[in-house]
């Protein structure tokens, strides 16, 4: 741009920095809100107890629970990242959970994706490494109150659920919440 186009955008966002204010301040309150009514069916308190098919990071399969795989990690919060195979907004969030796994527990829950068979295919033609709940007709998502993909909760070290959202979430935005969790 040619140097006096400076001087003039300084004086335009000086006189409209009111204006900017409010409009960032709408699309925050927008943001919020439609966060609100997409996990409005998450329950407070304790994680529902979830009884599942898990394919392990080796691919081998295990009946579990929620509460087994906790235990595994006493003491401190865990991710649940909910997912779908056929989703193209988890596809682009596959990197930032396999990263977040390497730090943190994570148990992903592949709704509506077929077998365990077929999940543990994708999960290696992918090359993910994650502990995988099978969630085949969408019950387990239901029960945590998700009925989209992506989403993504925090179970704190008490067992509550916290920080739930739906919708892409950035991988510092996980962290971020896991640490938080870590914290109160």
């Amino acid at each position: 741009m040619p140097p006096s186009i400076w001087p003039r955008l300084r004086n335009h966002w000086r006189a409209q920095w009111k204006s900017h204010l409010g409009t960032l301040l709408l699309v925050v309150l927008v943001f919020v809100g439609v966060q609100a009514w997409q996990t409005r069916h998450v329950p407070t308190g304790p994680a529902p107890d979830l009884a599942f098919t898990l394919i392990q990071s080796d691919g081998s399969h295990v009946d579990a629970t929620l509460a087994d795989w906790r235990a595994q990690h006493p003491g401190q919060p865990v991710a649940l990242h909910i997912w779908a195979e056929w989703c193209p907004i988890c596809r682009t969030e596959e990197h930032s959970v396999t990263r977040l796994s390497r730090d943190w527990p994570v148990l992903t829950v592949a709704m509506q994706s077929g077998p365990p068979d077929a999940v543990a295919r994708v999960l290696a033609k992918r090359e993910l490494p994650w502990a995988t709940a099978i969630d085949t007709r969408g019950a387990l998502a239901q029960t945590l109150g998700f009925r989209a993909v992506p989403a993504f909760v925090v179970v704190d070290a008490d067992g509550r659920l916290r920080s739930a959202s739906v919708g892409y979430t950035s991988e510092i935005g996980m962290r971020l919440r896991l640490w938080w969790a870590r914290l109160t």
